[in-house]
């Protein structure tokens, strides 16, 4: 039996069902939440949509409004729910989820502080926040975590991918303008490497584009660039989404928590701690 500390309470049993149910995923119960909350999050998300074309709601503004606040009591509740039974509440309210369980129901209540008057009407666009709600079917996907893993290992190769693109932009940008000039609608650098992002990017827009012999073999010569750097980016993430969701990669260390070693690896590359074989 546990020894009892003066000036700490014990947690509640109710505290531990609810977060059992409300957190976790291996009960009927918990599945059962979690199937509804995500019926509910889809048509909150459909309900933002259809409020914003204009003929419907002209035509069925007060039901959708009805709606809305339905499904933000409910969000609420959730989210106090989540504060009550939560291991740890701060540490919940600062995490990915807490913030977006926030964001789901904040904006609403916010419209309804600031967007009474006219001066204020400015505030009425974080109603469109709402649509971050979607932001909270990522909890109910299994790979995303392993997505997530995958892009944080990659982000520093993409960053000085990124860089590499940077440098062309401007290098190009340029000599376009150097070679086009004014005349031709490259009134600046900023605007010349507006054109070398929509060209080495292959979106060609074509409100710019080049006049001369010059400027249009250098252009050729970014369009074909362009797509080989589409492809660097996405070969870094599947690479690194591979390793992720390799059967290596749930050797996880115990002392720091890295996830990703090489299959043969028997000591975390990072702290040094032995990895189970």
């Amino acid at each position: 039996m546990e020894a009892s500390h003066p000036g700490i309470r014990p947690r509640a049993p109710w505290r531990d069902r609810w977060n059992e149910i409300i957190f976790g995923h291996e009960t009927f119960d918990g599945r059962l939440f979690d199937v509804i909350l995500l019926i509910a999050i889809l048509l909150s998300v459909l309900t933002v949509l259809l409020e914003s074309v204009r003929s419907i709601r002209e035509a069925h503004g007060q039901l959708l409004e009805i709606a809305e606040w339905i499904f933000t009591i409910l969000f609420t509740i959730e989210y106090v729910a989540r504060l009550a039974t939560a291991t740890d509440a701060a540490r919940y309210t600062r995490s990915f989820f807490g913030i977006v369980d926030f964001l789901a129901i904040g904006p609403v209540y916010l419209s309804v502080f600031f967007g009474v008057t006219h001066s204020f009407a400015v505030f009425r666009s974080l109603r469109l926040l709402r649509v971050f709600r979607i932001l909270k079917l990522t909890q109910f996907i299994g790979e995303a975590a392993a997505l997530r893993i995958a892009v944080a290992a990659s982000m520093r190769k993409i960053i000085v991918f990124l860089f590499a693109v940077i440098t062309i932009v401007i290098i190009v940008g340029a000599l376009m303008y150097q070679i086009e000039g004014e005349q031709n609608g490259f009134t600046s650098i900023p605007a010349a490497m507006y054109w070398a992002i929509v060209t080495v990017t292959t979106v060609g827009y074509g409100d710019i584009s080049p006049h001369t012999v010059v400027g249009r073999l250098l252009a050729s010569v970014l369009m074909i660039l362009g797509y080989g750097i589409i492809a660097v980016p996405t070969g870094i993430v599947s690479f690194e989404l591979a390793r992720a969701t390799s059967p290596s990669a749930a050797r996880g260390c115990k002392q720091c928590g890295l996830a990703l070693h090489d299959r043969d690896a028997r000591y975390c590359k990072q702290c040094g701690a032995p990895l189970p074989q």
